[in-house]
């Protein structure tokens, strides 16, 4: 088997990266850091494919799917994605437009073009990293709750269209609470609750995606917290999420 990984330079993808060379899968690693990525090739047992890029700009996705589209790509993991703390009102809109661009149109674009190549062949696996943020609204990175909502229900209506038409091409996606990686640094923010390995999450969410699984969710606390959100009032759920993100202003 042969596996994409975008933003494997560091965090979830990186580890996933180790995991599944440790499963023995080839692997073709995407990111903007030609040298982290270089760094990884050097201690995974297989050399893999390097291509460094910037997925944020649309034409790179495409140039990535058509230099890769005859590589048979068995699993794709759009990983690569960051936040931006702040008040709405108050965050640069460049830098929340490149968000933007990351976070969904290349995650869009990856899905729809791999996805089309999976179908041909009727097998595939196909991994949307979002994130517990996703099943909320998310005052103070606003932009960010809402990008990772995008990834969770566009991954959810493609898991049912495949279902309808029996596919065997399988979708999920990945909705971690806090992990201990790069993000937090990049969205310049400090958890105040516990955060869960990278390497934890990267190898649960692996072994859950070949389990056909559709919404994974690591640690049990993000469990409980997802189905109990479902029955808080929105505006007292709008309230607590505010404070827990100020919270994160605090803990710095």
């Amino acid at each position: 088997m042969k596996a994409l990984i975008t933003g494997a330079s560091s965090g979830i993808g990186y580890d996933m990266a180790l995991y599944l060379d440790q499963l023995g899968i080839d692997l073709i690693l995407v990111a903007r850091d030609k040298d982290k990525l270089n760094d990884l090739g050097k201690v995974l047992k297989v050399r893999p494919l390097i291509i460094p890029t910037d997925l944020s700009k649309q034409e790179n996705c495409l140039i990535l799917h058509d230099m890769v589209k005859d590589e048979s790509v068995d699993i794709l993991i759009n990983n690569a994605g960051f936040g931006v703390f702040g008040e709405f009102g108050q965050t640069d809109l460049n830098r929340e437009l490149e968000m933007i661009n990351l976070n969904i149109k290349a995650v869009h674009i990856l899905t729809k073009l791999f996805l089309h190549d999976m179908k041909k062949k009727n097998s595939g696996y196909i991994l949307n990293v979002a994130s517990s943020a996703g099943f909320q609204p998310g005052p103070l990175m606003a932009t960010y709750y809402a990008t990772k909502s995008y990834v969770i229900k566009l991954t959810m209506a493609i898991y049912e269209e495949l279902r309808q038409s029996q596919s065997k091409v399988i979708v999920s996606t990945l909705c971690p609470g806090p992990v201990d990686t790069n993000f937090n640094k990049v969205a310049n923010v400090s958890f105040g609750i516990k955060t869960l390995s990278s390497e934890y999450v990267a190898k649960y969410a692996i072994d859950q995606m070949f389990k056909n699984k559709l919404i994974i969710i690591p640690g049990f606390y993000m469990k409980v917290a997802y189905y109990l959100g479902r029955f808080v009032p929105s505006k007292l759920l709008l309230k607590v999420t505010y404070d827990l993100q100020k919270r994160k202003t605090d803990q710095k």
